[in-house]
C-alpha cells in the first residue's frame, strides 16, 4: 500500500516548478527531449508528478548545478540507484561536498599526500562510480570555473588537475577489458581542453569492458596518426566542449574517415550537441549521442 501511495501523482507542474526553482518549460522540454519521466494525466489532461519523479529531478537539477549538462546528468542517471535512495538524501550531499570542499582545499596547498589521502577515504564510503562523478569529475569543472575566473593561478589548476586526471585514470585502467571488443581511443578535438564529457563517456566504455586508450585533453593533429598507427583501434571518440572548435573538429574527422575508411569515428560534447541541423545531417554517422541508450545504439550499429 505505502509503495503504491508513493507512485501517486499528486505535485502539478507549477508545484514541480516551484520546488526545483526551474520553468515549467524547461521541465517540459526535458521530458519530451530525454524522456526521463511520464507524468500521469489527470482527468483535465495536467501532468501529476509522483514522489519518484520529484526525486529523479532533483538529483539531475542537483548535478546541473555542480556544472554538468543536462544531456551528461540524464547520461549518469541510475533510476535504481534513486529508487533505493542512495543518492537523494541531503546528508549524504552534505559529506560529499565536504569531501569535495577538502580535496580541493588539499589540491590549492599542493598537498598531494593529503589529497590521495581523501580521496583513498572517500572509495570506503562511495561507489567507484559516485566517486568518479560526484566528486573527482565535478571538482574538475569547479577548478575550471575557478582558474576561468581568475580566482586560482595555472599552476594551481595544472597540479590539481593532474592528481584529479591520474586517479581517475587509474580507476579506468583497474576495470577488467574483454579482450573480444576492439580497442578504443578517445581524445579531446583539435584545441579543446575540457576533458568531463569525454572522462563520462570513457568511464561508460570502460564499463563495458572495452579497451580504452585515453589521451585527454587536445594533441597536435599529426600525433593522432602516430596513435592510430601504432594501437590500430577500431573506434575512436572525440569530445568537443567549445563551439569555436567544432568546425576544426569536423574537418579532422572528414580527413581521417578518407585516409581510414575502416575507423570509426565517433563525435559528442555541447559543441556536437549545438551543430546545425544540416552538419547533424551531414555527420549523423559519427553522433554518438547524449545519453547512454544512445550511445549503446551507436555502439551497437559499429559492432
Amino acid at each position: 500500500m505505502s509503495h503504491e501511495k508513493k507512485l501517486e501523482g499528486k505535485y502539478n507542474i507549477k508545484a514541480v516548478s516551484t520546488i526545483l526553482g526551474i520553468q515549467p518549460g524547461t521541465l517540459r522540454a526535458w521530458e519530451r527531449r530525454y524522456q526521463i519521466i511520464a507524468p500521469v494525466r489527470n482527468e483535465s489532461g495536467h501532468r501529476l508528478y509522483t514522489e519518484q519523479h520529484l526525486n529523479i529531478l532533483k538529483w539531475l537539477v542537483g548535478k546541473v548545478d555542480q556544472g554538468f549538462t543536462i544531456s551528461q546528468a540524464v547520461a549518469l542517471l541510475d533510476k535504481q540507484e534513486l529508487e533505493d535512495n542512495e543518492v537523494t538524501s541531503t546528508e549524504q550531499k552534505d559529506r560529499t561536498q565536504t569531501i569535495s570542499d577538502d580535496l580541493l582545499k588539499a589540491l590549492l596547498r599542493f598537498d598531494e599526500t593529503k589529497a590521495h589521502e581523501i580521496i583513498n577515504q572517500s572509495f570506503t564510503v562511495y561507489t567507484i562510480d559516485k566517486v568518479v562523478i560526484d566528486i573527482l569529475g565535478s571538482l574538475l569543472v569547479r577548478i575550471g570555473d575557478l582558474w576561468e575566473n581568475g580566482e586560482i593561478t595555472t599552476a594551481h589548476e595544472h597540479f590539481a588537475t593532474s592528481i584529479l586526471r591520474s586517479r581517475i585514470g587509474i580507476i579506468m585502467h583497474s576495470f577488467p577489458h574483454n579482450g573480444i571488443l576492439p580497442k578504443v581511443v578517445a581524445v579531446c578535438g583539435p584545441g579543446e581542453w575540457h576533458e568531463l564529457g569525454l572522462l563520462i563517456f570513457t568511464l561508460y566504455v570502460r564499463r563495458k569492458g572495452f579497451e580504452v586508450i585515453y589521451l585527454g585533453s587536445s594533441i597536435k593533429e599529426n600525433d593522432i596518426d602516430v596513435v592510430l598507427d601504432e594501437v590500430d583501434p577500431k573506434f575512436l571518440f572525440f569530445s568537443c566542449t567549445l563551439l569555436e572548435n567544432v568546425n576544426n573538429l569536423l574537418s579532422l574527422v572528414s580527413s581521417l574517415k578518407k585516409e581510414r575508411g575502416d575507423l570509426e569515428i565517433g563525435i559528442g560534447g555541447f559543441a556536437v550537441d549545438h551543430l546545425t541541423k544540416e552538419l547533424k545531417e551531414q555527420y549523423t554517422e559519427h553522433i554518438v549521442g547524449q545519453s547512454k541508450q544512445e550511445w549503446e545504439q551507436w555502439l551497437k550499429s559499429k559492432l
